[in-house]
């Protein structure tokens, strides 16, 4: 198994696509299975549409589903981090994708990204790892 690390700056974005770092490292590789995971209590992985408005309906529907209200039991940081910690129950911290010829054999209109709703910590690790198959 080949792996790499990123170090990703999300800022205040609760979208960062990271599709081009994907097909970057799985280019020349062959066939197999690529698996991407983020170690962070508070933010995970998705495969959707960009560019089209989805982010913002993406975080719409994260305020109507964990609204960034003082109504849960995890209290420290921000109003409303405990929604942070609740989110990778939502959104899941990995995901694996079957690589074909070196290309990550995302759909048409398929990308690749991290949805962190975490303010406090706008520094994420994410692991990308190749298994050949």
């Amino acid at each position: 198994m080949d792996s790499t690390e990123l170090t990703v700056r999300t800022g205040a974005r609760l979208v960062t696509d990271l599709t081009a770092e994907l097909v970057r490292f799985c280019a020349d590789r062959g066939d197999g299975l690529v698996n991407v995971f983020v170690p962070h209590a508070t933010a995970g992985l998705a495969l959707m549409e960009t560019g089209s408005g989805s982010e913002s309906d993406l975080a719409a529907t994260i305020d109507r589903l964990l609204p960034a209200e003082d109504i849960y039991r995890h209290r420290h940081g921000s109003t409303g981090h405990g929604r942070d910690h609740v989110l990778p129950a939502f959104v899941s911290p990995s995901v694996s994708i079957p690589v074909f010829d070196g290309s990550p054999t995302l759909g048409t209109w398929q990308s690749l990204v991290l949805v962190d709703s975490n303010t406090d910590n706008a520094v994420r690790t994410v692991r990308i790892s190749f298994l050949p198959g």
